[in-house]
């Protein structure tokens, strides 16, 4: 028995030190960033390399919100990720729930066949899209930006099998009582969802936020690029402003970490509820 334990205790050892190592290694870009953005311009890429700063510099940060247009940049992205991410849940749980709960013919099948778009490259879509955005007239437009996303096979995917694994009783006791369909999701089944609600909201609002490739083919001037776009056209010289770079990545960051830690703990006990068989 004394043999097992230690085994096992060597073996939880050896299982913590390298996930410790693997955490260490993926931030050590992201403590490189931040230690960067308070350093002056010519000790960012010194022959000795040095991670702290020989003296704390908020320079970048200044320019960053001066001689760019960062504001305009971050507020774009917060309304374009605000727009997508609400009409993405919402949409989600309404066909999370039809596919779980609703009984009509062919359910299965329709659920197959809009689940089988997950398996199309995005970039094999990204034509056919900017072809209907421009016939449409949105082109460098917040309905551009946002139409193609407000509805997703993935958001539906993970509310049907939340909704799947939750007990029907309570729906049926709610229906007795003369309930709605409608009235039993929004007053049973959604004060029960907030786990995987917060799930899905980060995974959109993250992929929304730190999505490059489509809003900078569909805008086409400065007031509409979104903070990815923005950044990247920061290095527009052959000498880039890497404290500037640094520090408006850094900006960017922060919205992503604190909607993080914010859906954490029901980020948390959406992994555990699928544990959770009834």
């Amino acid at each position: 028995m004394n043999f097992l334990r230690l085994r096992t205790n060597i073996t939880r050892t050896i299982l913590y030190v390298i996930l410790l190592a693997l955490a260490i290694s993926m931030l050590l870009p992201f403590a490189w960033m931040l230690l960067s953005s308070f350093k002056a311009e010519d000790e960012v890429f010194t022959y000795d390399m040095n991670w702290l700063p020989s003296r704390i510099e908020f320079s970048g940060y200044y320019r960053a919100l001066t001689l760019q247009p960062f504001l305009m940049y971050g507020m774009n992205s917060i309304v374009v990720s605000a727009i997508v991410t609400t009409v993405q849940v919402a949409t989600a749980t309404l066909a999370g729930y039809a596919f779980a709960r609703l009984d009509f013919p062919g359910r299965n099948v329709i659920f197959l066949i809009y689940l089988s778009a997950m398996m199309i490259p995005v970039q094999a879509t990204i034509i056919p899209a900017f072809i209907l955005i421009n016939r449409m007239g949105f082109l460098d437009s917040y309905q551009g930006l946002t139409l193609p996303f407000l509805a997703t096979p993935f958001g539906a995917f993970l509310m049907r099998q939340f909704f799947l694994s939750m007990p029907k009783s309570l729906e049926e006791a709610a229906i007795i009582d003369g309930c709605s369909r409608f009235g039993v999701l929004l007053k049973v089944v959604l004060p029960l969802s907030k786990p995987a609600l917060a799930t899905l909201g980060l995974f959109t609002f993250m992929g929304v936020w730190n999505d490059f490739m489509w809003p900078m083919i569909i805008t086409t001037t400065a007031e509409m690029r979104t903070l990815q776009v923005g950044l990247a056209l920061m290095r527009t010289d052959l000498y880039p402003d890497w404290p500037m770079m640094m520090a408006a990545s850094v900006m960017a960051t922060l919205p992503v970490i604190l909607a993080f830690l914010s859906a954490q703990k029901q980020f948390i006990q959406s992994l555990a509820f699928t544990g959770v068989k009834y």
